[in-house]
């Protein structure tokens, strides 16, 4: 029976894009009712600049109220090597920094052309990170698709890949759907692409938006392209404030339940991923998304019980 990682990413990209400010204490509840599902990696908010994310702005003191949780993978977003050294004042040593396949988006995300985001890359790694210390993903915002740009040529986000794994061999790319626009088809072949080039040096997920309704389709077309890491937020809730139109993320519960009715594991509850997704639910302002919250709740659990 096939084992595939869920990564949970609703209490960073599922929140940063509400408007309104969700308490400390609200994250802090989501966080550990995720992490009682048993989600095993997560990605619990970003050491950002509060200019420009203002959700984030009490990340020092979410982590500081988190109870201890040494089964759960804790990862960060940082913009750069100052948000590195912040979150690595915490302990957080799995990070991720998000560099756009295209200058149009970096620029409207970090303010800057993705060459400096490389350059930047490259001093966190040999600088604030030399004894190669950290777990360290790259986003690749964009990878098919820029609101700005339009489609992202397959073969600028593999030429970024390499060049990145000149600087450190070992890191993880989530290829990312960021706008929601890609289609299965691209989804399979930069997959497909990126495995058997660099499947030996490095590790791949897949992030994905349900913008276009494929998000599911989308992971589908990973599966079967070989990935066994997919990105998904708790109520569907997220979006890129700095990529218009965007929707939210695919919804966790959908993909668990799909998943667990093809016979696959992972090792998530979902009646208990539901109980966490009624907390991100009920927040003030959250769009959620889930096609399983729309359902019987019993019978989508009958459903979805794994043989």
């Amino acid at each position: 029976m096939d084992k595939v990682e869920i990564v949970e990413v609703g209490p960073r990209d599922g929140l940063q894009n509400i408007p309104d400010f969700v308490p400390t204490e609200t994250k802090i509840s989501l966080i550990h009712a995720i992490a009682d599902a048993g989600v095993t990696r997560m990605e619990i908010g970003s050491f950002v600049s509060p200019k420009a994310i203002p959700q984030m702005k009490d990340m020092d003191a979410v982590v500081q109220g988190l109870r201890p949780m040494p089964n759960i993978v804790k990862m960060a977003l940082v913009p750069n090597s100052k948000g590195a050294r912040r979150a690595f004042s915490h302990g957080i040593k799995d990070l991720e920094m998000v560099i756009s396949m295209t200058d149009g988006h970096n620029n409207s995300n970090v303010g800057r052309p993705t060459s400096a985001s490389l350059d930047d890359l490259n001093y966190l790694l040999s600088e604030v990170d030399p004894e190669a210390k950290l777990n360290l993903r790259i986003g690749l915002a964009t990878s098919f698709h820029c609101p700005f740009e339009g489609l992202t040529p397959e073969a600028t986000t593999l030429y970024n890949i390499e060049k990145m794994l000149t600087f450190r061999s070992g890191l993880e790319f989530a290829l990312a759907d960021t706008t929601g626009m890609a289609t299965p088809q691209a989804v399979k072949s930069l997959t497909k692409q990126a495995l058997k080039h660099f499947g030996d040096s490095a590790t791949f997920v897949f992030h994905g938006h349900d913008t276009s309704g494929f998000g599911i389709a989308n992971i589908l077309a990973g599966l079967e392209a070989g990935l066994r890491s997919f990105d998904t937020s708790v109520a569907g809730l997220g979006g890129c404030p700095y990529a218009p139109g965007a929707s939210g993320n695919i919804p966790s519960e959908d993909v668990i339940y799909l998943l667990h009715r093809m016979g696959m594991q992972t090792g998530i509850d979902l009646e208990k991923l539901m109980l966490a997704s009624d907390i991100a639910a009920s927040i003030p302002s959250a769009i959620e998304a889930s096609h399983v919250r729309k359902m019987p709740r019993e019978t989508a659990l009958k459903l979805a019980q794994v043989a």
